[in-house]
């Protein structure tokens, strides 16, 4: 595939060659000069860069820039037919895939992949036969995609490639494992993590570089964008605010720690206390259902407060403002320009939303909180999707990788 031969470690621009490719990632189309002045290049360099790269396809011109008067310099940017990358979303009982092409278009997805997790080797080879089959029945070659990536909740450590929550039973890394089995080279990534990041690529090209994703789901996650980069920590843990010791309540958490925010503050956390006060008689719209199942679910959840189920959304209700707290710590330490609320109980819209910005704005600082934005997830149950795409791509690229 011309990419890979031009950014072969033999080639003495390769690494050039993937600055400018990462440039017109973050910042899309772009001019010669305004390259030249990034890279610290003559603009001979880069145009002669830029032509070597246009005669392999990867990037092309995309018209004039406008200006007032004079000369109007022409605009590069990537070609989007040059490679492709998959992403796959690991979710509690589903999976969902993509295919995006170079400049981040959707060419392929389906949601709702029916896939019950469970920590064994039988399972990560179930896993790899549906992405395998999946992608023999995309519209994209397998032999046109570059690389993939699979998120997985819990602690993972993408620059090792070792994943410590899920199909940590194998000496090597489970980046090696996947990309033998499913026949493409495959990162992995933490998916509040991957989460954010595809908010932060739908945002982009502008001065939005420091954002905070909030993952409510069954868990609790953080994913952390630092000027314009996945914030990962030393060992690429950074975000298990789930888990940072809170209350007084006794409440075991999955951790093997009491009194995680976790606790009280995410879907399980619901769950709980929904399923007490049901066992205690309260009145509900799913209350029947529950008699029925034994259980609740958050989709039962979800379906309650779309028909106004007072109990359910006392419970959605109770959950916001207890992250409410936590988000304006957040915001007096990081001073973020967004934070964005995701995750399954963001589904709730406003529900969820106002309680946070309620205690939110208490808590924090106005003067530091009057320059953040708190918004609700755009792609919603599409985020971890796309920002698997995204990253796997920037993988490519990205000098730090």
């Amino acid at each position: 595939m011309p990419l890979s031969t031009l950014l072969n470690k033999g080639n003495k621009n390769a690494e050039v060659s993937k600055h400018i490719i990462y440039h017109f990632l973050r910042k899309g189309n772009d001019t010669i000069a305004s390259l030249a002045n990034e890279l610290r290049l003559s603009v001979p360099t880069v145009s002669k860069l830029l032509d070597e790269m246009a005669a392999h396809n990867i990037v092309k011109e995309q018209g004039k820039l406008e200006a007032c008067g004079g000369r109007h310099p022409s605009l590069y940017g990537l070609n989007p037919d040059v490679c492709y990358f998959a992403g796959i979303d690991m979710k509690g009982d589903s999976l969902s895939l993509a295919i995006t092409d170079m400049c981040g278009n959707v060419v392929d997805k389906e949601d709702g992949i029916h896939y019950k997790f469970d920590n064994s080797p039988a399972m990560l080879d179930k896993l790899c036969s549906i992405v395998k089959t999946w992608l023999a029945k995309a519209s994209i070659p397998k032999s046109k995609i570059a690389r993939a990536c699979l998120n997985i909740s819990g602690r993972v450590n993408p620059h090792t490639g070792y994943s410590y929550s899920r199909f940590c039973f194998d000496e090597r890394p489970l980046t090696d494992v996947l990309t033998q089995k499913i026949g493409i080279e495959t990162t992995i990534e933490n998916d509040t993590r991957a989460m954010a990041y595809g908010e932060y690529m739908l945002r982009q090209p502008n001065s939005e570089k420091n954002l905070l994703f909030v993952n409510v789901s069954h868990g609790l996650g953080l994913g952390l964008i630092i000027d314009g980069k996945i914030y990962y920590g030393k060992s690429g843990f950074a975000g298990e605010i789930g888990h940072v010791v809170t209350y007084n309540n006794e409440v075991i958490c999955h951790c093997g720690k009491k009194g995680c925010l976790e606790t009280e503050a995410s879907g399980s956390a619901l769950l709980r206390k929904l399923t007490e006060k049901l066992d205690n008689g309260a009145n509900s719209v799913i209350a029947e259902r529950y008699k029925q199942k034994g259980y609740v679910s958050l989709d039962d959840v979800l379906k309650a407060v779309n028909r106004e189920d007072l109990l359910c959304l006392e419970l959605i209700e109770y959950v916001g403002l207890e992250l409410g707290h936590w988000i304006a710590g957040l915001i007096n330490i990081f001073n973020p320009e967004t934070v964005i609320i995701g995750g399954t109980l963001a589904q709730t819209g406003d529900y969820l939303l106002q309680p946070i910005k309620v205690t939110m704005q208490r808590f924090s600082l106005s003067l530091v909180n009057n320059d953040t934005r708190v918004e609700l997830s755009q792609l919603g149950h599409d985020a971890g999707v796309l920002g698997a795409c995204a990253i796997a791509r920037n993988r490519m690229f990205d000098k730090d990788y």
